[in-house]
């Protein structure tokens, strides 16, 4: 059932701009060549140092992008960033145009981090390097100024689910305190791929059930929905949400993702997670990129509205 009448107008032209494909092994590495354009201001308010920290036990090091404003006083509030890209694509530096204005406007450090795209490397890899990259965070707090008592984890899509699955990890192991999960359409839950009655107005543009399918397996190293996946790699799928980080989600009323993001923030409430959750109407996956939208800039309004109060920045 189509649900283009359902989109906001404003946003139709990303669908020009940005059309949704489907991913193959055939045409995964010109999905991996596609960068959204975006014009890059480098300004002189804030310094990138791109470096290479030791990745997990017996895997190569992993690459950290290191954004700081110049004029910063004092130890810095840390945004560790989890790319997207469904697992199988994206980079940290085909983020740079987000990331410069984030570090300025919030006075913070911004890590991004570069993990083990799926197929090549399949679960538990790309988040054992997250997490060794959160540990570089940590452990070069006093060199670097960053303030560890003010980390916070940031993800879009599959970075959203990495940045729910580094949360889970970092509790369950109890090596480093996260302030929050700013989750943006997170990708969390594998039984969306086997689901007997998927949502009819959700997932055909931006994100659709193909894509999803192929992003899951690669990640997964086979079938998506089975019953031996680890919630550290599905986090709908973890069965204790207590004692997570405040969390923020973010999501389009027309996303594939809402139906398991929905239930991840109830679930998440249930446990006594504070949760701040929007749902913005006639919106897909990827929406808030379209530059002008008034339900896009909201979107981007009200992500960066909470990171300031998550870092108590301006208030």
């Amino acid at each position: 059932m189509s649900s283009r009448h359902l989109i906001d107008p404003e946003l139709l032209p990303l669908l020009e701009t940005f059309p949704t494909i489907t991913i193959t092994h055939d045409n995964l590495a010109a999905r991996r060549a596609r960068v959204f354009p975006v014009e890059i201001d480098r300004n002189d308010d804030v310094s990138l140092e791109i470096l290479s920290a030791p990745g997990p036990e017996g895997a190569p090091d992993i690459r950290i992008h290191v954004y700081r404003p110049i004029q910063a006083d004092g130890p810095l509030p840390v945004l560790y960033h989890i790319h997207g890209g469904g697992y199988v694509s994206g980079s940290a530096a085909q983020l740079e145009a987000f990331h410069r204005p984030l570090a300025a406007d919030l006075g913070c450090a911004l890590v991004a981090v570069d993990y083990r795209l799926a197929p090549e490397t399949i679960f538990p890899g790309a988040l054992e390097d997250c997490h060794a990259g959160l540990g570089w965070v940590f452990g070069q707090a006093g060199k670097r100024g960053f303030d560890i008592g003010r980390v916070g984890l940031m993800g879009e899509s599959a970075g959203g689910g990495l940045a729910a699955g580094l949360a889970l990890l970092a509790r369950d192991r109890g090596d480093y305190p996260i302030l929050f999960q700013h989750l943006i359409y997170p990708m969390l839950d594998d039984r969306t791929c086997v689901a007997a009655d998927p949502n009819p107005f959700a997932g055909e543009f931006g994100w659709h059930a193909a894509n999803n399918h192929f992003g899951w397996s690669a990640m997964l190293g086979g079938k998506p929905g089975g019953e031996n996946v680890s919630p550290y790699a599905a986090p709908a799928r973890a069965e204790a949400l207590a004692g997570l980080p405040p969390t923020f989600l973010s999501v389009g009323a027309l996303d594939l993702f809402v139906d398991e993001n929905l239930d991840y923030a109830r679930r998440l409430m249930r446990a006594g997670v504070p949760v701040e959750l929007h749902i913005w109407p006639g919106a897909f996956h990827g929406f808030d990129y379209q530059p002008g939208a008034f339900v896009a800039e909201a979107a981007r309004r009200a992500s960066r509205d909470a990171l300031r109060r998550a870092f108590r920045v301006g208030v």
